[in-house]
């Protein structure tokens, strides 16, 4: 590893993932459920390919995985999008509010570990 990761990075990274795994399949459920919006199935295929990559990363992190860094760049990477796609929708639906924010939060925590990628 490039830099010293403490058990607190990785700890604060672990509860980033799972509050985002969370939000974006809640967040997904809605969207799928509201139906015929052309523009919240964006948002909802967008969650679930967010709330998978959380969950990847979240393993990843539990079992100090020599890649974690790599997960955690992808991770932060949608995330990102994430955020961006439900900030859209942020003030007229509550649940993409709530993944905006949770994605915004593992994105910064992800980051922080995308440094620590495995050499190829």
């Amino acid at each position: 590893m490039a830099t010293a990761e403490t058990e607190s990075d990785f700890t604060e990274c672990i509860e980033a993932c799972e509050e985002a795994l969370h939000s974006c399949q809640e967040c997904a459920a809605h969207d799928i459920r509201e139906g015929g919006h052309d523009d919240m199935g964006a948002c909802a295929l967008l969650n679930l390919d967010c709330a998978d990559i959380c969950a990847a990363t979240l393993q990843a992190l539990a079992r100090r995985s020599p890649h974690h860094g790599d997960f955690c760049a992808l991770c932060a990477h949608l995330c990102r999008a994430c955020a961006s796609e439900c900030g859209k929708h942020a003030d007229t639906h509550e649940h993409c509010a709530r993944c905006q924010q949770a994605c915004e939060a593992c994105a910064a925590a992800c980051q922080k570990h995308a440094s620590e990628r495995h050499p190829s």
